[in-house]
């Protein structure tokens, strides 16, 4: 694929090949997802808060994603990236931030994740999801229990629980800053 496919087709290609996903040993849940992405009609573009542009508005925006289900620390890293360039949404679970990321992957910018999560998924198959799916996002990966770096997709970074402000800021601002990688 080349720079500047849009996710929809891409999504559409992914898809296309879900049974070869199935059979190569990807969960099913992710496989399932896979086919979401196909059969979802593009969402219109909006700002946040999923309020619609004005008219001529071609800012691009640049989201970030908390996924946290300790609501105290999911609101305070929302807080802390809220002081970036970056648009912030909270999510308690994998399967939330897999629901914002199908409607806006193509604006996610930073996906903050812990490794330990509410719901079926937990914090390292949703950085595999995204890795896949949306290779732009920048991921960022925390815990307060090890993580080996064989579990962790080549492109997350790891920050360790509890986090310094200024570690999670860094990498905020090279998710808004620096162009994101292109899609091979």
């Amino acid at each position: 694929m080349t720079p500047g496919v849009p996710l929809d087709q891409i999504g559409q290609t992914l898809a296309s090949f879900y049974d070869d996903l199935i059979t190569e040993g990807v969960p099913a849940h992710l496989a399932a997802l896979v086919r979401r992405v196909k059969q979802a009609q593009p969402a219109p573009v909006t700002a946040s808060h999923g309020q619609a542009r004005p008219a001529g508005e071609t800012r691009a925006v640049h989201l970030a994603i908390v996924v946290e289900d300790e609501p105290e620390i999911r609101e305070l890293a929302k807080t802390l990236l809220e002081e970036t360039e970056l648009q912030v949404v909270g999510c308690p679970s994998a399967e939330e931030a897999l629901a914002v990321l199908q409607q806006r992957g193509g604006e996610v910018a930073l996906v903050f994740a812990d490794i330990r999560l509410a719901g079926q998924m937990d914090g390292l198959q949703l950085a595999r999801a995204v890795a896949t799916l949306w290779p732009r996002a920048r991921l960022v990966i925390t815990s307060g229990h090890g993580v080996r770096r064989p579990d962790l997709p080549a492109e997350a970074v790891f920050i360790a629980k509890p986090w310094r402000a200024a570690d999670v800021l860094q990498e905020a601002e090279r998710a808004a800053r620096e162009p994101a990688p292109p899609i091979a």
